[in-house]
């Protein structure tokens, strides 16, 4: 099972009809990794997402996504070990999902297909990094993204 929680900072919350979807996209994408787990996705301006992209990743300008894994080592943290035997009584954290959402809505109108087609798939597109999936590799990007277009395809959200 996925628990899936939905935050709104510095914007209006999206409506219960775009909640539900990113929550069916995340859903199956988990389903499709055969995943369990906790996603946080938070919903924000370009100006919060730009900090935060300058501030992580050195990168100073907005994005329209960006994951922070948990289940990943960071640079300097220590490792924590369970006892397996322990493991099932704490929750697998798979991380969190920032999403700009005027950066969507820029998007979608660039790109000629609908918001919601957009939001699903940054939401996928993150929870595929949050797996640990990338694309730097043209090799990497065409199995990113035909997962992508797969989980799209599921939910009814093509081009």
């Amino acid at each position: 099972m996925l628990s899936v929680e939905i935050l709104h900072e510095e914007i209006e919350p999206i409506d219960e009809n775009l909640q539900n979807l990113l929550v069916r996209c995340l859903e199956a994408a988990a389903k499709l990794e055969d995943v369990q787990g906790e996603v946080v996705v938070t919903l924000v301006n370009n100006e919060r997402i730009h900090e935060l992209n300058r501030d992580y990743r050195g990168v100073d300008r907005p994005t329209d996504v960006l994951s922070f894994a948990m289940n990943e080592p960071g640079e300097g943290e220590m490792e924590i070990f369970i006892d397996e035997e322990e493991a099932g009584e704490f929750p697998n954290m798979l991380g969190d999902i920032i999403i700009s959402v005027p950066k969507a809505h820029e998007q979608a109108e660039d790109y000629g297909h609908s918001f919601e087609r957009e939001l699903g798939f940054l939401t996928v597109h993150g929870f595929l990094h949050l797996l640990g999936y990338d694309h730097g590799t043209p090799e990497e990007e065409k199995e990113m993204f035909s997962r992508q277009e797969k989980v799209l395809e599921q939910i009814g959200l093509t081009r």
